[in-house]
């Protein structure tokens, strides 16, 4: 496997539209998240910085991005220890806050549901959440707590 990759995205201010930054309250702050190849995703600023709620924003989109890699890494795990996942569902949530004096997260917390196939390794499967929140490239690279408070259970 190469040591190094690479992911592009073009980020489009889609609200000029609707006029120029002429007042901080008035601006649109609607947006899209570009990728070639894929359909563009419809984004906006969080409803309280005058956002559109019915658009992801990039809070949302920095949580979702943590709870998906921690999933697949886990996933991977869980197959090189055959250990068959059944079902996994993750209800994750960040906290913004003020930090330094500095608008941050602050912390992420995963809560992953996972099932697993009847027979396996609890334990193991268990101790798997440490090992995928360690070798999560997206985790390795934030400066703020991602926690994890995983479920396992057996399938039956």
């Amino acid at each position: 496997m190469a040591k190094e990759h690479r992911f592009a995205a073009r980020a489009v201010w889609t609200g000029a539209a609707q006029g120029p930054t002429a007042s901080y309250d008035a601006f649109s702050r609607d947006f899209e998240i570009a990728i070639d190849g894929k359909p563009p995703i419809a984004c906006s600023a969080p409803p309280v910085f005058h956002g559109d709620a019915a658009r992801y924003n990039p809070e949302e989109l920095m949580v979702a991005s943590l709870a998906a890699c921690h999933l697949l890494s886990y996933l991977a795990l869980c197959a090189r220890a055959r250990i068959a996942v059944v079902a996994y569902e993750d209800a994750a949530e960040g906290t913004v806050a003020m930090k330094d004096g500095k608008m941050r997260f602050t912390e992420v917390v995963l809560r992953p549901q996972v099932t697993v196939a009847a027979g396996a390794d609890l334990d193991k499967a268990r101790a798997l959440h440490a090992t995928a929140n360690d070798i999560c490239f997206v985790a390795n690279s934030v400066d703020f707590p991602v926690r994890h408070e995983a479920s396992v259970e057996a399938q039956g």
